[in-house]
């Protein structure tokens, strides 16, 4: 996978109050993300646009678009990701 089919899949990072703490509680960040994607192209697109280590990818389909529930890996800090994003 290229940068500029990672980017397409992933469409930008969803934060609410909920979802915040998700981030902090259990490492997880939510995602919108392409309708047609899969687990496993989240997966990967994730890894190699912001350089952390995915344990877990888990999708719903809701009236905002598809939403990817990450959760990383021991070493790789939701809550550190989204400082680099801007969203905290």
């Amino acid at each position: 996978m290229i940068e500029s089919e990672a980017l397409k899949i992933i469409q930008r990072p969803y934060i609410t109050e909920k979802t915040f703490d998700i981030m902090e509680k259990q490492n997880k960040m939510v995602f919108i993300v392409e309708e047609k994607s899969s687990k496993y192209d989240i997966k990967n697109a994730i890894e190699l646009l912001y350089k952390v280590k995915v344990m877990t990818v888990r999708t719903t389909k809701t009236l905002q678009g598809k939403k990817a529930y990450i959760r990383f890996d021991a070493e790789s800090s939701a809550a550190e990701l989204a400082s680099q994003l801007g969203v905290v």
